[in-house]
């Protein structure tokens, strides 16, 4: 008589008691009156019952009964086993306890096992993801990233590598945390996982101003230029004003600095540096911070996890960095952008120029920038310094130069927050665009023309496409118009056409910013799409330091995926010819000695009607 079989099917206690009992059986053989393979036959069949009825902890010890019995044979029993005990697991959250079933279903008999386990594991956790359990979500990944042995090649159902998965939600955590305060607890949960995303520990650190610092050991601060009025800009559109729904930037322009901050580290593409507990950024210490969403750290490009509070930041600290004795950051967010490079980084040439900035140590790029950013830099660089590209690594500085944005220029608003439109002071523009012409001049780059019809093409790029460009620059090509590429042309290239340029037509994007370098009395149309938060003012006080006009012409949005500012749009050809018949007509430099010339003799209407054409070819002096 088989007792091991009757306690099976005659058992009416718990299931978790019959599992004992069953064991007791099963190490007496002739008690249980049945043969240790019948045994095993039987405990087989029970495990299937209790996992498929909902308990596979207590399948997993009839499959380890079994395993037990089978002795050398019995690793087919023991992996079963282990993958029912790592469901088990999972499903009460006791995922700190799955290290060692993860190490028994490392072992190679479980190689043709362990490609399911681990697809399992990931529809499981882009399930939790979806119903927006980060943590559990993040434990099923990393018990699939651990069953691969911490390698590459694991995705998650939308594409994404298992670590950039667990290091996007852990963000999101870490934000949570930060927002509750809870910056220790942050730190410890980083801990958990920073080794299968390659991150360093996480560090607490006060967000500054580089000024709040001054006098501090290891700081060397100077004003270069105190607070100063900035003049609002003049805008003009080919309609009557719309109801701009962006905020107007501040008036008052910050102080620019040299700032030198000794032992501190620093990320490229990033502009985040720390010097002991502190952060230094001038952006996260403004008085506007919590309307501002802070952006390194989260980009695609960046090589360090930051999340940021009001006041306070968690950096990662970095474990494996470039070490440089001294250098000038020309490096940071968006440094590759042309108009962010322009606006943010390019400025800062003014004060490493500055008399007080020590000869010989270098500029310090990001090594992903267009070769035209090295050119700027060489083009204003009056001290002949030599450049070090800055590969995405953290860097131990010896000693790092700094200064500021000239501006407030809020990378993106909190939502619900209208966009911030920077208004650009115009002192350190016109000193910016003096130092370009007057290198430019020296190096015999500036052809000397005049009364260049211009109309800037954008169709190498994705992003605020003009969708009818080639229509619009085929209805300008009658009227004198040549269409340029900014992109295939050197800076000194760019520099020469917009200083010759007598009118310029183009989409209001990173090129258009040339137009400090136009004449006075070049005239200058921005197509933009509709939308009326756009940064009308930012593009006017930047390209009106030069003297030059722009008047916006806003066309039809024709796709709204993605940022606001990057949406395509269209333009109707005949709008813009006839924008151009409406431009404000430069006003006459006139000489204090020099009296203005008398009114012009009346002439016949024809004279008069083709004189006011705006087509007709001024003469130029």
């Amino acid at each position: 008589m088989s007792h091991f079989l009757d306690l099976i099917r005659d058992h009416r206690g718990g299931q978790a008691d019959l599992i004992v009992r069953l064991g007791a059986l099963a190490a007496d053989p002739e008690a249980a009156g049945s043969s240790p393979g019948t045994m095993i036959r039987h405990l087989d069949a029970l495990a299937f019952r209790l996992d498929g009825g909902g308990a596979p902890d207590l399948a997993a010890q009839a499959y380890d009964l079994a395993a037990t019995l089978a002795g050398r044979d019995g690793g087919r029993w023991a992996l079963a086993a282990a993958e029912a005990r790592l469901r088990d697991l999972c499903a009460r959250g006791r995922f700190a306890e799955a290290d060692p079933v993860v190490a028994r279903l490392l072992a190679p008999d479980a190689n043709r096992l362990r490609p399911r386990i681990m697809e399992d594991l990931i529809d499981r956790a882009w399930l939790l993801e979806l119903r927006g359990e980060a943590e559990a979500s993040v434990q099923f990944y990393r018990l699939a990233l651990d069953l691969n042995g911490g390698a590459p090649g694991l995705v998650s159902r939308d594409g994404d590598p298992l670590a950039k998965k667990i290091k996007n939600l852990r963000r999101l955590q870490l934000d949570a945390l930060i927002e509750a305060g809870e910056f220790d607890a942050a730190v410890a949960l980083h801990e958990t996982t920073r080794r299968l995303i390659g991150a360093g520990p996480l560090a607490c650190y006060d967000m500054v101003a580089a000024a709040s610092l001054a006098g501090r050991p290891g700081i060397d601060y100077a004003e270069l230029r105190p607070p100063r009025p900035i003049q609002a800009p003049r805008l003009k559109f080919t309609e009557p004003p719309p109801p701009l729904t962006s905020e107007p930037g501040d008036l008052e322009a910050p102080s620019q600095y040299l700032a030198f901050v000794d032992g501190c580290h620093a990320f490229p593409r990033s502009n985040l540096v720390v010097k002991d507990g502190y952060l230094i950024y001038d952006l996260a210490a403004h008085p506007r911070r919590r309307d501002v969403l802070l952006q390194d750290g989260v980009n695609p490009d960046q090589i360090v996890m930051a999340a940021f509070g009001e006041r306070r930041a968690l950096v990662e600290v970095p474990e494996d960095s470039l070490s440089i004795e001294a250098g000038l950051s020309m490096f940071g967010l968006q440094s590759r952008n042309y108009g962010h490079w322009f606006c943010e980084f390019v400025p800062r040439m003014l004060a490493y120029n500055d008399p007080r900035c020590p000869d010989g140590i270098p500029l310090c790029i990001d090594d992903h920038m267009p070769a035209t950013h090295e050119e700027v830099v060489r083009l204003l660089d009056t001290r002949d310094r030599p450049i070090i590209k800055l590969p995405p690594r953290p860097v131990a500085f010896g000693r790092l130069g700094l200064a500021p944005v000239p501006a407030f220029f809020p990378f993106e608003m909190r939502p619900g927050q209208p966009v911030y439109d920077t208004i650009w002071p115009s002192d350190i523009l016109v000193d910016l665009r003096t130092r370009v012409l007057d290198s430019a001049r020296a190096r015999g780059a500036l052809s000397g023309r005049t009364g260049r019809r211009l109309f800037i093409s954008r169709k190498a790029f994705a992003q605020r496409q003009l969708v009818n460009e080639v229509e619009i620059a085929e209805a300008l090509r009658p009227h004198g118009f040549e269409v340029i590429t900014p992109e295939t042309m050197t800076f000194l290239e760019q520099v020469d056409a917009f200083h010759a340029g007598d009118i310029i037509v183009g989409s209001s994007s990173s090129a258009l910013t040339n137009g400090l370098f136009c004449r006075p009395d070049c005239r200058i149309l921005g197509l933009i799409h509709a939308n009326l938060s756009f940064n009308f003012r930012g593009y006017t006080s930047f390209i009106e330091a030069s003297g030059a006009q722009i008047t916006f012409l806003r066309g039809a949005t024709t796709n709204e995926d993605g940022h606001a500012f990057h949406a395509s749009y269209h333009v109707a050809p005949s709008a813009v010819i006839a924008a151009l018949g409406h431009l404000p007509r430069p006003a006459p430099v006139l000489s204090p000695l020099q009296p203005p010339h008398p009114p012009p003799i009346a002439r016949s209407v024809v004279d008069r009607l083709l004189g006011a054409l705006p087509f007709t070819r001024r003469t130029e002096g």
